[in-house]
């Protein structure tokens, strides 16, 4: 049995998809049976670093475009023919899309779709974009033979906008990986706080500054919480960074909020080890893997409502209104070092976000392929 993967994530991608990519392939190598073979179909080697954390071996290989001239065409069209040349039996689409053609050509097809933010809220993107996006979704639930949703919200999307039928849904949540537990050294929690300048007690929002993350709102209830408390925020910040800045300069509170960019991996437990609570007040996700990474971390966290993450933070963490700053800021005095419960509500969620932890998502992908294909693999 050979199954393709749509590599291009995996090879491209630090974060998010990429990360959901490596993690698949390497849950799926690690329980092949003998007769399956994986291939990585990728539209070029990409990034060293991010290749090489899905090892080639006697289960898994790359597979390149055999024309570099066509590889921007050869994902969405090309891949087909070596497919079949393969004779791939089932191709998985990672991030939301299938070749065209690809039902035609009689191989099996599953793909898994992340979200669908830009059809739920369009203002968040170009009007250009939503088109392109929304017909990628069309043509592809229209060529898989099975669809993966990451969490219930992304499948109630999938059904509501794609008119899909829930029997052609699994909803199979991503693995997360469990490094954020280790506990660092106190030298090393030192060297990164005199590294990044930090103030002795904080709050920590990690991702994207862009508008749907809504930080401001995080901004707007310092002025609620204890003075000594600051925000420190992790992230690529987009031009919705500086209506932030300026919204925090006009109200004094320039000065409880450091901002971080291009932060390594690496650095990140310890950023979260040192702070008092994790906000993350997105009004809209597809799944939220920093309140997975903030829980096991120890850390409380304050979340939106109106998405996924309270299938991600579970129910101990607090959610708010993405517009109330009095509710933010009530809940985050809720849950700073001190606070009555506090260690009882980290308890519990972190024993909620344990099913995300090391889970079998590659064996309930697999059997998902099995199904699809009709065959046992033993």
């Amino acid at each position: 049995m050979i199954i393709g993967l749509d590599a291009k994530r995996i090879v491209r991608n630090g974060t998010g998809l990429g990360s959901y990519g490596r993690n698949l392939a390497n849950a799926l190598a690690a329980i092949a049976p003998d007769d399956l073979q994986l291939r990585l179909y990728a539209p070029d080697a990409g990034r060293d670093d991010l290749r090489c954390q899905v090892a080639e071996g006697d289960h898994l290989s790359y597979v390149y475009p055999r024309h570099a001239w066509c590889k921007s065409l050869w994902r969405s069209h090309g891949i087909v023919s070596d497919l079949r040349r393969d004779g791939v039996d089932l191709f998985h689409g990672l991030s939301g899309e299938l070749p065209i053609g690809i039902h035609a050509s009689g191989i099996r097809s599953v793909v898994t779709i992340h979200d669908l933010i830009f059809m739920r809220h369009p203002e968040y993107y170009h009007w250009a974009d939503v088109q392109i996006y929304a017909w990628k979704f069309r043509r592809t639930i229209a060529e898989a033979d099975r669809i993966i949703a990451i969490s219930e919200c992304t499948k109630r999307d999938i059904m509501y906008y794609g008119h899909v039928p829930q029997e052609r849904i699994e909803v199979i949540y991503q693995s997360c990986s469990t490094h954020f537990k280790t506990r660092e050294s106190e030298a090393r929690l030192q060297d990164i706080h005199a590294c990044y300048l930090l103030p002795g007690r904080y709050i920590i929002h990690v991702g994207t500054v862009e508008r749907r993350k809504n930080i401001l709102l995080a901004v707007k209830a310092l002025a609620h919480i204890d003075s000594d408390v600051s925000l420190v925020i992790v992230g690529r910040q987009t031009p919705y960074a500086d209506k932030v800045k300026a919204y925090a300069e006009a109200h004094g509170l320039a000065k409880r909020v450091r901002w971080l960019t291009g932060v390594p991996n690496a650095d990140l437990p310890s950023l979260y080890q040192m702070a008092e609570a994790c906000v993350y007040p997105s009004r809209y996700e597809g799944f939220g893997v920093p309140i997975i990474e903030a829980i096991q971390s120890g850390l409380p966290v304050v979340a939106c409502t109106g998405s996924c993450l309270e299938e991600a933070g579970g129910p101990d963490c607090f959610y708010v209104a993405p517009d109330d700053d009095q509710a933010m800021a009530q809940a985050i005095t809720q849950v700073l070092a001190g606070a009555p419960g506090r260690e009882e509500r980290i308890a519990r969620s972190q024993a909620h976000i344990a099913r995300f932890e090391g889970t079998d998502v590659g064996a309930q992908v697999l059997d998902v392929y099995r199904r699809v294909v009709g065959s046992v693999l033993k």
